[in-house]
C-alpha cells in the first residue's frame, strides 16, 4: 500500500506543480484551443485556452510509477513483487502514452491549422487500432516469470486473458488470443473515444476519470491481498477465492498514478479552466482505462465502472441513428452534455451532476465486485 500511496502523492506533485509551467509553455507557443463553430456560443469565451494538457498528467504519472518502485525496494523480501519494470507497466503505461501521442498528433493539427478539426477519422481510427492490436499481442503473449523468494515461479499469467472476464474470468467463455486481442482493440477504441466524448466542460472527464482510475487501484490492491500468486494467502481453502491476475501491486500502483496526476491537473481544469486535457489527454486516459480493464480481468464491469462514459456515448449513437432515419434530433445537440447547456444549464451543475452519475458508476460496480469476493468466501 506504500508504494501505491507513494505513486498517487508524487502524481499529484507534479501535476499540480507542472500544469502551471504547462500553461505557460503553450500560451507562449500559441497551442490555444480552436472552438467548434456550431457548438454552444457560451464556448467562444474559451477560445485561445491552452490544450494538449494531457501530457502534464501522462508525464506525472509515469514519473509517479518509477517513484513508486523506488517505494516498492523497501519492502520486506517476503513481500511478492517485481521491483524492475513488468510487461504489465509496459502495457499500461504504453496504452497512456502511445494513445495520447494519437490524441497530441490530432492536437497539434488542430492548433496548426487553427480548426477544430485535426486529425482525420480515418488516421485516428488507425492510429488507435494500431495501439490496441499492439498492445493487446503483448498482453496476451507474453507470460510472467516473476519469481518468489525461494525461486520458483509463483506466477505465469498474462496481462490480458483469452477468457471474456467480468469480475473475474468467465472459463467457458473463452475466445482464444486472437479473439481476446480484436475484443481489447474493440475495448480500446470503446474507452478511448468515451472519453474523448466526455471531455466538452470544464472538468468533466478529469474529475470522472479519476473516479473510475481510483476504483480500478481499490479492484487491483484487493486483487494484490487475495493473490493466487501469494504462498502466504494461498492455503487449505484460500485458492477457491483468490485472483489469478498478473502483477496486481503494479496494476494499483499505476491506476493509483493516474488518479493522483488527474486530481492535481484538475486543480487547474476545473471552471473557468486555464487548460484543456486536449485528445491528448482523453484518449490517453481511455487507453489507460482500457488496459486496467483487462489486467484486471474486469472487462465486461467496465461498462458500469465507466458508466458516464456510456450515457454520453450512447447519447451521440442516438443522435446519428435518429438524425439519419428521421431526420429528426432527439437532443438539441450531443454529446449530452450540451444539450443540457442548450437547456439553460450551467456549466458547474452539469457537471457536477454527471461527476454524480460517474459516482453512481463507479460505487456500483465497487459494490458488484465486493459482493462476488462474499460469496465466493461464505
Amino acid at each position: 500500500m506504500r508504494a501505491v500511496i507513494v505513486a498517487m502523492a508524487v502524481a499529484f506533485l507534479v501535476s499540480l506543480f507542472g500544469t502551471p509551467l504547462a500553461i505557460k509553455v503553450f500560451t507562449r507557443l500559441k497551442a490555444g484551443q480552436p472552438i467548434r463553430a456550431d457548438g454552444p456560443q457560451m464556448h467562444m469565451g474559451k477560445k485561445g485556452t491552452p490544450t494538449m494538457g494531457g501530457v502534464v498528467f501522462i508525464v506525472a504519472t509515469v514519473i509517479a510509477y518509477v517513484a513508486g518502485h523506488i517505494a516498492l525496494t523497501t519492502l520486506p523480501s517476503q513481500q511478492i513483487f517485481q521491483v524492475g519494470p513488468t510487461i504489465t507497466a509496459l502495457v499500461l503505461l504504453g496504452l497512456l502514452v502511445f494513445c495520447g501521442a494519437v490524441g497530441f498528433i490530432d492536437d497539434f493539427l488542430k492548433v496548426r491549422r487553427r480548426h477544430s478539426g485535426g486529425l482525420n477519422k480515418r488516421g485516428k481510427l488507425l492510429g488507435q487500432l494500431l495501439v490496441g492490436a499492439t498492445f493487446g499481442i503483448v498482453a496476451l503473449y507474453f507470460p510472467s516469470t516473476m519469481l518468489d523468494t525461494t525461486g520458483s515461479r509463483t506466477n505465469s499469467e498474462t496481462v490480458g486473458s483469452t477468457a471474456i472476464s467480468f469480475i473475474r474470468e468467465v472459463s467457458w467463455l473463452d475466445i482464444g488470443k486472437v479473439g481476446s486481442v480484436i475484443l481489447f482493440v474493440f475495448v480500446v477504441l470503446a474507452a478511448t473515444n468515451g472519453v474523448n466524448l466526455t471531455d466538452g466542460l470544464d472538468g468533466l472527464a478529469t474529475g470522472a476519470t479519476t473516479m473510475v482510475l481510483g476504483a480500478y487501484a481499490l479492484i487491483a490492491f484487493w486483487q494484490y491481498r487475495h493473490w493466487c500468486a501469494d504462498p502466504s494467502y494461498v492455503k487449505a481453502g484460500a485458492d477457491t477465492y483468490c485472483y489469478a491476475v498478473r502483477d496486481p501491486l503494479e496494476i494499483a500502483l499505476i491506476a493509483g498514478a493516474g488518479a493522483g496526476a488527474c486530481v492535481g491537473f484538475l486543480w487547474w481544469n476545473t471552471s473557468p479552466a486555464r487548460i484543456f486535457m486536449g485528445d491528448t489527454g482523453a484518449l490517453g486516459l481511455g487507453g489507460l482505462i482500457a488496459g486496467m480493464a483487462m489486467s484486471t480481468r474486469t472487462i465486461m464491469l467496465l461498462p458500469i465502472i465507466g458508466g458516464l462514459y456510456v450515457i454520453i456515448t450512447m447519447s451521440v449513437v442516438i443522435q446519428i441513428i435518429s438524425f439519419k432515419t428521421t431526420g429528426k434530433r432527439v437532443f438539441r445537440m450531443s454529446p449530452l452534455q450540451h444539450h443540457f447547456e442548450l437547456a439553460g444549464w450551467s456549466e458547474v451543475n452539469i457537471v457536477v451532476r454527471f461527476w454524480i452519475i460517474a459516482g453512481i458508476g463507479v460505487a456500483m460496480a465497487l459494490g458488484l465486485f465486493y459482493s462476488d469476493f462474499l460469496a465466493a468466501v461464505s
